[in-house]
């Protein structure tokens, strides 16, 4: 069973930056394109960025692209996301996700593909 745990939320000023971590265990971290998501209360859960096995492939949604970057480190089983220019409607929790089923080359963007979640870790940008 993989298990992800997310880390390095909190609260910053608009224009500030935050980067989200995501260890993972139990399963072939390697073989996993990970995803990052985002749920602001009163709305559904988004797609925000995700890379592929290697590291070589990148997705963003187009709200955070010039201001996000996703990377990951293999060797320590760790999905990176570094916010920068933090704006008030980022504010939202941001979840770790795993799809085992992707092959290396395809990235999904869409929830109900992804099989393992981590807990969520607020991220809130003030004004």
């Amino acid at each position: 069973q993989v298990q992800l745990v997310e880390s390095g939320g909190g609260l910053v000023q608009a224009g500030g930056s935050l980067r989200l971590s995501c260890a993972a265990s139990g399963g072939t971290f390697s073989r996993y394109v990970m995803g990052w998501f985002r749920q602001a209360p009163g709305k559904e859960r988004e797609f925000v960025s995700a890379i592929n096995w290697s590291g070589s492939i990148t997705s963003y949604t187009d709200s955070v692209k010039g201001r996000f970057t996703i990377s990951r480190d293999n060797a320590k089983n760790t999905v990176y996301l570094q916010m920068n220019s933090l704006k008030p409607e980022d504010t939202a929790v941001y979840y770790c996700a795993a799809d085992p089923g992707s092959s290396g080359w395809l990235i999904r963007t869409h929830s109900y593909e992804y099989d393992y979640w981590g807990q969520g870790t607020q991220v809130t940008v003030s004004s």
